[in-house]
């Protein structure tokens, strides 16, 4: 034991201070340099996501604001004049708010056309909604509140004066019991929609179709004083966006026309 101790003691008293600084200099030295580089490829990733994040926010820029369940509504093209032919099918446009109305179970939700919650809003088709035999379903339809003379009025529904009686104008069924409808034609979701709309409340009622010479249905609304017409191929699928196969024709002296134009002239103004 006694020369175990002194051969240790003889050894210790070799050790240079010096160089065991030096060696630890040198360990903390690579030891940051090694940080360095894992902190310069992780800002280089931070950079790579930041940039795809931007790229996506500029190419769907709806892809991290749109609520769960919302699908966005097919959109119709504006027409020079209305399409003739046995390809067409064609409906009353009525002038109101764009709803995408979804039911899952017992719960009900309506959305605007960029996906706002409007089931606040209108009670009569929640509850038509929420009364359907159907599982779950989403129907894309106008929110339409009329006047005394049975015709919609935008400003009915605009000025909130009479939410408690606007009911919804159903003319798409996109899903019903967890089935996707979209790549269906047109005619078969529409007799699809009629069939689950049959008995419902009056907070639902089904958009029929015209499938007659389109310039004389657009000139009939036109006599009504109707907003005008919506053209539609019937083995046509649904699209979310502008869709060249749902054509618009407008009555030039309906409100909503006007309305439009005035909107525009503030705008440039």
């Amino acid at each position: 034991m006694a020369r175990l101790c002194a051969a240790l003691a003889k050894s210790a008293a070799e050790i240079d201070p010096t160089t065991l600084a030096d060696g630890r200099v040198h360990e903390l030295e690579a030891a940051l340099q090694t940080r360095d580089k894992e902190i310069a490829a992780l800002k280089a990733e931070v950079a790579q996501l930041r940039a795809a994040l931007a790229s996506l926010l500029v190419t769907e820029p709806m892809f991290l604001r749109l609520p769960a369940g919302f699908v966005p509504p097919c959109l119709p093209t504006k027409a020079q004049e209305p399409p003739s032919g046995e390809a067409w099918l064609h409906e009353i446009k009525h002038d109101g708010f764009r709803v995408i109305a979804r039911k899952d179970g017992h719960r009900v939700r309506l959305y605007s056309r960029p996906g706002n919650d409007l089931t606040y809003r209108f009670p009569l088709i929640v509850e038509a909604l929420a009364w359907l035999r159907s599982q779950s379903c989403i129907i894309d339809g106008e929110a339409v509140a009329c006047d005394g003379n049975g015709m919609p009025s935008f400003d009915r529904i605009r000025y909130r004066r009479h939410d408690d009686t606007v009911f919804l104008y159903a003319f798409d069924l996109i899903e019903l019991n967890g089935d996707d409808l979209r790549r269906e034609p047109l005619e078969v979701r529409k007799a699809t929609l009629a069939s689950v709309l049959a008995k419902a409340a009056a907070g639902l009622r089904f958009n029929e179709h015209i499938e007659k010479d389109g310039p004389t249905v657009f000139a009939h609304a036109c006599k009504m004083g109707l907003e005008g017409i919506v053209s539609k191929r019937k083995a046509s699928t649904y699209r979310s966006g502008r869709s060249p196969d749902w054509l618009k024709s407008k009555n030039p002296a309906c409100q909503a026309v006007r309305r439009e134009e005035e909107e525009d002239w503030d705008r440039r103004r």
